[in-house]
């Protein structure tokens, strides 16, 4: 049921643009009959020019409502971003039928000024047709206007568009049907120009809107807009490109971030989803993929750039020591290698870290690495006899009274391995202490516990914060 609910959502936009074609062809038709009819009767060629020009109407209606129905099918493996821009081919047309009627109406009115004044019977049929198409031309206008504006339809945005040159037109061919009945020969000539120009001038904007959408012309001062929110978000170091396009109702594009090349990929991906957050709250319309590049920044630390060195080479390093020694630094740290690996190899991965520093940082630092084996075996295990575990736990209940700083010891567990036992326990400490305090110090209670215990072979000594 929640998916029909969401379908009904989605269609409903295309069956509203449906509807609103359809009216628009009905009325274009009925105020063809009607202007042909006035047109007939007057023998104006102003109104017989409105008369083509809604013949056009009913041509580009259907236009209109076929490119809505299309456009709103989903994409598929031959549009793999949708049939939206069939409204812009269908606005296109419409473009194409607006500037052939201006022209050959104002051709016609040129050839009625050069020549004899023609005879025009302003009746009042004709004021009447002309009224007439005034108010529908009006309600379609506004209904047009606002539909295209919360769908974003090209389309409909063309009708409206074209409509209100309607309006205009109809205004000139009244003026021109009273001044001709007021004895002015040449007005209603006169009045088609006017017609044809505004005929053209609606086919102007309307092409140049159209051409935009053809050629992805991203919308107006968006992509600045855009640029400036993402500057906003936290962990975005700047902008690679951005690329933007209309398509329907949709702005769509691609967006390339620049982040620290020190963040984990988990923090990256968290600063593309805020991003993307970003940009749907102020512009729930557009859709963008973003990917992000990383960046050495000017403000990376030399051991940040180390551990990215190290990082990007899938080495080990901790116990990274860096020292200003005179004009020069001095790095120092330890090298986790498998420990079945012999030394000639291991000694050319550090040869080639130590150089890979150097490169990155400059010649005027000293590198030294130590080598060491990294535990990555499985070892089988079971829990110690009840007793010697309780021991322990004693054991470390009097150490962590006697150096005062460490309390609560906890969750105390003893496991027998084929080499010896392995004890594993938490302890509480102000949560103030700096980490290197509290780390000597739970060192020193696992350094007591392996004196007391021989079978001890390795502590693991967990350090909470006190609450």
């Amino acid at each position: 049921m929640v998916e029909a609910a969401e379908r009904g959502q989605k269609e409903a936009p295309s069956r509203r643009k449906r509807r609103a074609a359809l009216a628009s062809v009905g009325a274009s038709f009925a105020l063809t009959l009607v202007k042909f009819a006035a047109g007939l009767t007057t023998g104006s060629l102003a109104l017989l020019s409105e008369a083509a020009h809604n013949t056009l109407d009913i041509g580009a209606s259907a236009v209109t409502y076929v490119a809505v129905r299309e456009a709103d099918k989903p994409a598929d493996e031959d549009h793999p971003f949708g049939h939206a821009k069939i409204e812009a081919v269908a606005a296109l047309a419409q473009t194409g039928f607006l500037l052939a009627l201006s022209v050959a109406v104002a051709v016609e009115a040129l050839r009625r000024i050069g020549g004899e004044p023609q005879t025009v019977d302003a009746n009042l049929f004709g004021f009447a047709a002309i009224l007439l198409s005034i108010g529908v031309d009006v309600v379609r206008y506004l209904a047009l206007t606002r539909l295209a504006r919360e769908t974003r339809s090209d389309a409909l945005a063309a009708d409206a568009l074209h409509y209100s040159s309607d309006l205009v037109s109809s205004a000139l061919v009244l003026v021109g049907l009273a001044a001709t009945r007021w004895g002015w020969p040449h007005a209603d000539a006169f009045a088609a120009i006017g017609v044809a120009a505004f005929i053209a001038v609606a086919g102007f904007r309307l092409g140049r809107r159209t051409i935009d959408a053809l050629v992805d012309a991203a919308p107006k001062g968006l992509a600045e807009a855009v640029r400036a929110t993402v500057r906003d978000v936290p962990g975005v170091a700047g902008t690679e490109f951005l690329r933007l396009r209309r398509s329907g109702a949709l702005t769509i594009g691609e967006l390339g971030l620049y982040v620290s090349r020190t963040l984990p990929l988990e923090r990256v991906s968290a600063i593309k989803a805020d991003v993307a957050d970003a940009i749907a709250r102020r512009w729930p319309d557009t859709a963008l993929t973003l990917t992000a590049d990383p960046l050495a920044l000017d403000d990376e630390t030399v051991l940040e750039r180390v551990q990215v060195i190290a990082a990007r080479r899938r080495l080990f390093v901790h116990r990274v020591a860096v020292q200003n020694v005179a004009d020069r630094k001095s790095v120092t740290l330890d090298l986790e290698v498998d420990g079945r690996m012999s030394l000639g190899a291991a000694h050319d991965i550090a040869s080639q870290l130590e150089r890979a520093i150097t490169d990155e940082i400059g010649p005027d630092i000293e590198v030294e690495t130590h080598i060491e084996p990294m535990e990555m075996f499985e070892i089988g295990g079971s829990d110690a006899d009840p007793s010697l575990t309780r021991a322990i736990a004693e054991a470390l209940a009097r150490a962590a009274t006697r150096d005062g700083v460490l309390r609560d010891v906890h969750d105390v567990r003893v496991r027998a391995a084929s080499n010896g036992h392995i004890v594993i326990f938490h302890c509480r400490v102000d949560p103030s202490i700096p980490v290197e305090a509290a780390h000597e110090r739970v060192d020193a209670i696992e350094r007591s516990i392996r004196d007391e215990f021989p079978s001890v072979v390795r502590t693991v000594g967990h350090a909470e914060p006190a609450r």
